[in-house]
């Protein structure tokens, strides 16, 4: 009888959570809602016009379409990687955090090739990358590795929600609808949670984290060889693999610390997402900044050092304030030392500050991607003479930053709805650690 009413009190802890009444709750899909539609208007025109009615001409062919694909899926090899890790070194303290990363991984995953649909243009040729590609392309590597990485991340994610699942199949504590206890029941898989069970899971979560780890590091190192792989100032580095990997794992450990700020703030789950969790990572994202300032140093300081003409007009180009100066500023120093100080000095360490660092690192990563892509882009080898400035100088339309801050909206509407229906934290494992912790400061 103890342990009902415990149960029933600690479910309570994620009832706000799964529950989809609330004024705030019906404001915040509607403005999501409102902001997705916008961008199908947007998509809409870009289709009818073509290409034109955006920002990308002969000289910068990438646009910030690009920059959003480098961005999420750099996020989501990131959160396969932390989630990998933390399954196959059985952290003591992953239950409320691994779910988080997986399903950022998952959501940034799907996202990201969004994007590169939107820069081909033609989207009635998109088959013709299965049928005319070449082997010895990276970009054919890409897909066909993304499409596997996709499958696997999918599946990873699924497992670990399988005793979530079958925990509230099996409750009677709370009372939910009868649509959420049959689909609960038939993605549950009819797990009981017997000790060969367990042992399977286990198993199998244990082989997709070995897996999806170096698949993810692969792919990560691919896309930057797309980049690294060309002659072009900025791109031609071969510190382009490992620099890539530390990028995306620093802005992904910032989006997993902003989601657990959030949720841990608006329903109440300082129990389960602790002060000490927020420690940890900060910990990890200190150790993971400091590498990723390294590679940063190590970039600009060879091609501002080596001083061939055309690395040193991009180098001008991106340090010159009246165009990307301030930027480079900001993700370059900003982003870095700005959320090291706060996390390294015990009096600046609060979750709240904690929370604004990775906002920061966020945008700053983001803005790294941008000064990454369109000055290299805008310095071409031959200088077209006597060119409009718009061919020359590259200025996002309108429709460019609707579907971005619509693909901003896809990943809030999607991590909406599924914490609608499943936990945000592991929530078997969590209570067991509640309980471990609650009777060890009883004893």
């Amino acid at each position: 009888m103890k342990k009902n009413v415990r149960d029933f009190y600690n479910l309570l802890s994620f009832a706000r959570q799964l529950d989809s009444k609330g004024l705030f709750g019906f404001v915040w899909m509607f403005v999501i809602i409102c902001c997705i539609i916008v961008g199908f208007v947007a998509l809409f025109s870009q289709i009818i016009e073509g290409h034109a009615i955006t920002g990308m001409r002969d000289n910068v062919v990438w646009g910030i379409y690009i920059v959003n694909f480098v961005f999420f899926m750099g996020i989501s090899y990131a959160g396969a990687i932390f989630s990998g890790l933390l399954v196959l070194l059985k952290i003591p303290w992953r239950a409320p955090i691994i779910r988080i990363t997986q399903l950022v991984s998952v959501i940034c995953g799907l996202i990201g090739p969004l994007y590169i649909f939107l820069c081909i243009g033609r989207l009635d040729r998109v088959y013709f990358l299965f049928i005319y590609g070449r082997v010895p392309s990276p970009i054919i590597w890409d897909i066909f590795a993304m499409i596997t990485y996709l499958i696997g991340n999918i599946a990873f994610l699924f497992l670990l929600l399988v005793p979530d699942l079958a925990h509230l199949r099996d409750t009677n504590e709370l009372r939910l609808a009868p649509w959420r206890k049959k689909l609960y029941t038939f993605l549950a898989l009819n797990y009981k949670g017997s000790p060969k069970q367990q042992k399977d899971l286990t198993s199998a979560l244990k082989i997709l984290a070995t897996i999806l780890i170096p698949i993810s590091v692969l792919l990560t190192t691919i896309l930057s060889w797309i980049f690294g792989m060309t002659t072009r100032p900025g791109w031609n580095s071969t510190i382009f693999g490992p620099y890539f990997v530390f990028a995306a794992l620093y802005a992904g450990v910032a989006l997993v610390l902003v989601i657990m700020w959030v949720f841990r703030k608006r329903y109440d789950l300082q129990d389960y997402i602790t002060d000490l969790h927020f420690n940890y990572i900060g910990i990890v994202m200190i150790i993971i900044a400091c590498i990723y300032a390294y590679f940063s140093f190590n970039e600009y300081f060879s091609m501002w050092y080596s001083f061939q003409k055309w690395d040193a007009r991009v180098m001008a180009r991106i340090t010159d304030f009246d165009r990307y100066g301030w930027l480079f500023v900001f993700t370059n120093f900003i982003g870095i030392i700005v959320p090291i100080l706060i996390v390294s000095i015990k009096k600046l360490r609060s979750i709240r500050n904690i929370g604004i660092a990775s906002i920061i690192i966020i945008l700053g990563m983001w803005v790294k991607r941008y000064i990454s892509i369109i000055p290299t882009l805008e310095t071409p080898l031959f200088p077209i003479q006597d060119s409009r400035i718009e061919y020359v100088h590259y200025t996002a339309s309108w429709v460019e930053w609707v579907l971005t801050f619509s693909g901003l909206a896809l990943f809030l509407f999607l991590i909406t709805v599924i914490t609608k229906i499943i936990p945000i934290v592991q929530l078997t494992e969590s209570l067991l650690n509640k309980e471990a912790r609650e009777q060890k400061a009883n004893s």
